[in-house]
């Protein structure tokens, strides 16, 4: 009888992990025109130790075909020795795609992306941990030291140039690439966004005020001292918008489906396995058998661990391809024949990987739908 507890509540975890990922994935939706540039705010004052600035950004609504600006925060960190990585859009080659933050020992890929306050495209220079405790560069962040002691000043030279462009690639995007350091960070174990930022994310979509469409990218809530916290103190308003704003046409979100994807790959799936966004695993099953819930369970984990084996085995295969044909200098025609070969890679490995979920759940739904009563 003690194991129907643990069961359940590792199905519940499991749940909240699949709720959290997804509200911050906004996987398989590309958005046909880019997010707004950065807007300019200041910092709001750290709450306390061990806290780290997660910076904000715009993320995309597709009921309103609009994006909207999720504030900055400081957040607790999970674990002592793990830092925040930035999610970032990038562009996929039909559109942009947003690669959602995680934490982890170390900071990874965010697109080149100038966020400010520690995030100057590459690594972070915020602060750092030592014994077990967190460290504020108070060249950059807003602290105070009455209440906080653990501090240092580091003068951060930044040979970026300056900008508040929002996204990697495209036209007018930061054409930064990722370090083989930063993709190993990657692959590394991380934690994905908590439930707190999660919940930070839904409070900004549903406020209307922070719709690039309603505040032309000078957002009334750009910043805020603790997550989901949208009154009181705490909260900073942007000084102006990071460009001059211009709402685009209305162009629906696209969102690929199998047969989109068969007719044409090249509109759906980015070029490298790299910049392919996350997974979504299906919503845990249901059948009121908690032994066949949990067997089905971990089928669907045994197939996504397989499946981002063969995805980091692609990203590394097609990147080992890169640094071949730069040794040889080769021609711009074979650079554009090896470009339209890892599209192809991609797409069928995108496509494979779509065809093996799909047979696991029709597997699997027909016992979920008979099952009448638990198996003995």
């Amino acid at each position: 009888m003690r194991i129907i507890p643990s069961v359940r509540f590792f199905l519940f975890a499991f749940v909240m992990f699949i709720v959290s990922a997804s509200a911050f994935a906004q996987v398989g939706i590309f958005v046909a025109f880019g997010p707004p540039a950065l807007p300019v705010y200041e910092q709001p004052l750290c709450p306390g130790y061990g806290y780290i600035w997660t910076p904000g950004y715009w993320a995309y609504d597709p009921d309103f075909d609009d994006y909207y600006w999720v504030p900055g925060t400081w957040v607790l960190a999970p674990r002592v020795g793990y830092l925040w990585t930035p999610g970032y859009w990038a562009w996929g080659g039909n559109g942009f795609f947003f690669n959602p933050g995680y934490w982890g020992p170390q900071v990874g890929f965010y697109g080149g992306i100038v966020y400010g306050y520690g995030y100057f495209g590459r690594g972070y220079e915020g602060g750092r941990w030592e014994h077990g405790q967190f460290y504020y560069n108070r060249s950059v962040n807003n602290v105070n030291v009455t209440n906080i002691h653990n501090v240092y000043n580091t003068t951060v030279v930044n040979n970026t140039t300056v900008n508040r462009v929002s996204y990697n690639g495209g036209n007018g995007g930061i054409t930064a690439r990722p370090t083989s350091q930063e993709e190993a960070a990657a692959r590394a174990t991380h934690i994905p966004p908590l439930a707190v930022q999660t919940q930070h994310v839904q409070y900004a979509r549903a406020d209307p005020q922070l719709r690039a469409s309603v505040n032309q990218g000078k957002p009334p809530i750009a910043a805020t001292q603790t997550p989901a916290a949208f009154k009181g103190g705490g909260i900073v308003p942007a000084k102006e918008a990071g460009a001059p704003y211009h709402a685009p046409e209305k162009r629906a979100a696209v969102q690929p489906s199998a047969n989109a994807a068969v007719a044409h790959p090249e509109n759906t799936v980015p070029v490298h396995a790299k910049d392919l966004p996350p997974h979504t695993l299906p919503a845990p099953p249901n059948t009121g058998d908690l032994k066949l819930d949990q067997k089905y369970l971990q089928q669907q984990q045994k197939l996504a661990a397989q499946q981002e084996q063969e995805h980091q085995k692609l990203a590394q295969q097609q990147e080992q391809d890169h640094q071949r044909m730069a040794q040889q200098q080769a021609s711009e025609e074979r650079m554009r024949q090896l470009e339209q070969q890892h599209k192809q890679q991609t797409h069928q490995m995108e496509q494979m990987h779509t065809q093996q979920q799909q047979q696991l759940q029709n597997k699997q739904q027909p016992a979920s739908h008979n099952q009448s009563r638990p198996q003995k």
